[in-house]
């Protein structure tokens, strides 16, 4: 977190929370009162302070305050930053560099999530086809025609698919996951409410 924003938790520790303000989108836009934030220094002020506390609730840490967010899907969105042509590399929607990932699913809808040392996040929608070029099969080989257009009647239906993601040299396995079992499998609260008797906030 900011210097300047420990400091203010530090002087002001007893400052009520904002419950919903703030909310992310699935592609990790950033949301105030439902209109897109779009200033870069807000976008990353908001990143260099976003975290979860012990409830699985996630917030932007506004100097002493706790804003916190309403999440579409999942707390994180993951991109494809990778040049062209190049191995798969990602990074979170708060401009961190993913370094390990230890799971993978898809959803019923053909959400791609996965589980980073930074948290569950989904793969933003408009890198899906580059992130596609990532996939093998179990001998480590690319998926070839056949297994990709099978691969939507799979999603659809819940089943396993012989579908590995290959990253920084380890390959993951995919499994289906059922989308409303996202924030208990996790342990994240996607709808943080105010808790009966805490202090309102303007």
């Amino acid at each position: 977190m900011d210097e300047l924003v420990l400091r203010g938790m530090a002087k002001w520790p007893n400052v009520p929370a904002v419950y919903g303000w703030l909310a992310l989108d699935r592609r990790g836009n950033w949301l105030i009162k439902g209109d897109r934030v779009t200033n870069p220094g807000v976008i990353a002020f908001i990143a260099r302070n976003y975290t979860h506390d012990e409830q699985g609730r996630w917030f932007f840490q506004n100097g002493p305050q706790r804003v916190f967010v309403t999440l579409e899907y999942a707390p994180l969105v993951y991109r494809v930053v990778n040049p062209e042509g190049t191995a798969l590399d990602l990074e979170s929607h708060v401009g961190r560099a993913v370094t390990a990932v230890s799971g993978a699913w898809i959803d019923e809808k053909g959400v791609v999530l996965l589980e980073t040392e930074q948290g569950i996040g989904t793969i933003h929608d408009g890198d899906l086809d580059r992130l596609l070029l990532s996939f093998v099969d179990a001998r480590g080989h690319p998926l070839d025609e056949a297994a990709l257009d099978e691969l939507p009647e799979l999603v659809e239906t819940g089943q396993p698919a012989a579908l590995w993601l290959t990253y920084l040299g380890r390959n993951i396995r995919v499994e289906p996951i059922c989308s409303g079992t996202v924030p208990g499998r996790f342990g994240f609260i996607a709808q943080p409410v105010k808790p009966a008797g805490q202090p309102a906030c303007c």
